[in-house]
């Protein structure tokens, strides 16, 4: 209750301190607000031992923790999940709303989005090079995050008597540890990742997408009035999460597909005019993974963080929010749709990013100096060192990603605040994210990043707490899936 206040008391200060500033300083007035909250948020969440920050240590500590308990599930448990995503096991007397794949793309929509373009950017700047190898070992522990959160959003799913369904961390944590003999802790926990997960999701992650968006397509279209790109998009996000989780898979499953095509495609184009360089560029990585150059403020600690700080933000794993959508899925095998969640950050993470990283790296456009050249401002300019008119395709790509991760993290949004507040007040959630959409192409996305960092490492807290407490559970759940799966689907 008390946290459902302050998300409340959270949104009508901001309101309420636009409201009070002219039009013309609106939108810093928005920056301002993120940067006091910045301030205080960052001594709470990013605490550090020996200069490591608690919660970096808190995720990947705990994925590797997840991998040997679940006996490698990220590596045996790969081809199963491809043929699950096939549709071979798929029957339509099972519950649910979408398709393994459309529950599939729908997460991934959420998380392969501008953390693959921006923030792999913004890591190399930050950390270097060496940065991208800890983006991808924290990928590769992370696709077993994904399948025990995953697994357990679907296990405990509510489903209402209209065929809706509502999943996640809230209804895990707050049902599975009640079966524990831990029913308040379990609610409290509950309560706290919905909190972080509303916050994150409805008031940073809208407005981080549209910026960084814009910037790509206005890079290529001089004079692209901010008013004009920020009301477009507002429109065509309302038009998809008005309608639902359907729409949202629907339109998901064929929004994915594209944009990854888009956009791997012009990454092979330029890794293959440059194939002499790929393997020094993956040494440079290995190498300064390990002993970063001097430039890097912090040497290996800042490399290390950094890396896995951007992981999380790009593929969420252990963060619980990819257990929202896949709860929606047409199974009745919480197993099975953990076994499909474990490709997420594989695809996000160990193939895209290091796509991304691999043609920065190579370009070595990070080197430049030059003020403003970070984010996916970097990227274009890695795209445009080979082809004058490759921004234009990233430009393209950008778009369809920044669009698909805000349909999908506008559903775990709501789904959040149905959760605190109740589903008869729905469209309040879905109208607080269509109004980021408007500010974030109006506003300079400084401390709004920061701030959907802190929010969204702050899910793990919780979310792995009751991941590590019911891991013996999926374990089990796990070893009878395997013993009573057809011999012929046996991985």
């Amino acid at each position: 209750m008390l946290l459902s206040i302050i998300f409340i008391t959270t949104v009508n200060f901001t309101a309420l301190a636009v409201t009070k500033i002219e039009n013309t300083n609106i939108f810093s007035a928005v920056d301002g607000i993120f940067q006091k909250l910045v301030v205080i948020l960052e001594k709470i969440i990013f605490f550090d031992i020996a200069g490591f920050p608690l919660i970096v240590l808190w995720l990947i500590l705990g994925e590797i923790l997840l991998t040997f308990r679940m006996g490698f599930i990220n590596i045996r448990g790969f081809k199963h999940a491809i043929d699950i995503v096939r549709g071979k096991y798929d029957s339509p007397e099972d519950e649910g709303e979408v398709t393994h794949f459309q529950a599939l793309a729908t997460a991934i929509s959420g998380t392969v989005g501008i953390g693959n373009v921006a923030g792999v950017a913004i890591a190399i700047q930050l950390g270097g090079p060496g940065a991208v190898f800890w983006m991808t070992i924290g990928g590769l522990f992370g696709m077993t995050g994904k399948f025990t959160e995953c697994t357990l959003g679907l296990k405990y799913r509510k489903i209402y008597s209209d065929g809706s369904i509502a999943g996640g961390p809230m209804y895990y944590l707050s049902k599975g540890l009640a079966n524990m003999g831990l029913r308040a802790m379990g609610q409290g926990m509950a309560t706290l990742f919905a909190f972080f997960c509303g916050l994150s999701t409805l008031v940073g992650a809208s407005i981080f997408q549209t910026n960084q968006s814009y910037i790509a397509v206005s890079n290529v279209i001089p004079g692209l009035s901010n008013w004009v790109y920020g009301a477009i998009v507002a429109i065509l996000v309302a038009i998809v999460i008005l309608g639902g989780m359907k729409r949202i898979g629907t339109v998901a499953g064929s929004l994915v597909p594209t944009m990854a095509v888009i956009y791997i495609v012009a990454c092979l184009w330029i890794l293959g005019i440059n194939f002499t360089e790929i393997l020094p560029a993956f040494g440079k990585i290995f190498t300064e993974a390990f002993s970063p150059s001097a430039v890097v403020a912090g040497g290996f600690v800042t490399t290390f963080s950094i890396g896995l700080r951007r992981s999380a933000y790009s593929n969420e794993a252990g963060l619980g929010t990819a257990s929202i959508p896949h709860a929606s899925a047409k199974t009745n095998e919480p197993i099975r749709e953990g076994i499909v969640a474990l490709l997420e950050p594989f695809i996000d993470t160990v193939i895209i990013c290091n796509m991304t990283a691999l043609v920065i790296v190579i370009t070595g456009v990070y080197q430049d100096s030059r003020e403003g050249i970070d984010g996916v401002k970097m990227t274009a300019d890695a795209f445009a060192s080979v082809f004058s008119w490759f921004p234009y395709v990233l430009a393209f790509a950008v778009f369809l990603f920044a669009f698909s991760t805000m349909i999908g993290t506008a559903y775990q949004g709501i789904i959040s605040w149905n959760y605190l507040f109740g589903s008869q007040t729905t469209i309040i959630p879905k109208i607080i994210y269509i109004l980021g959409v408007i500010i974030g192409a109006n506003v300079s996305v400084g401390a709004a990043l920061y701030f959907t960092d802190m929010m969204l490492l702050a899910m793990a807290f919780p979310n792995l707490i009751g991941c590590y407490l019911m891991s013996g559970e999926v374990a089990s759940d796990l070893k009878n899936y395997r013993r009573c799966i057809n011999a012929e689907c046996r991985f």
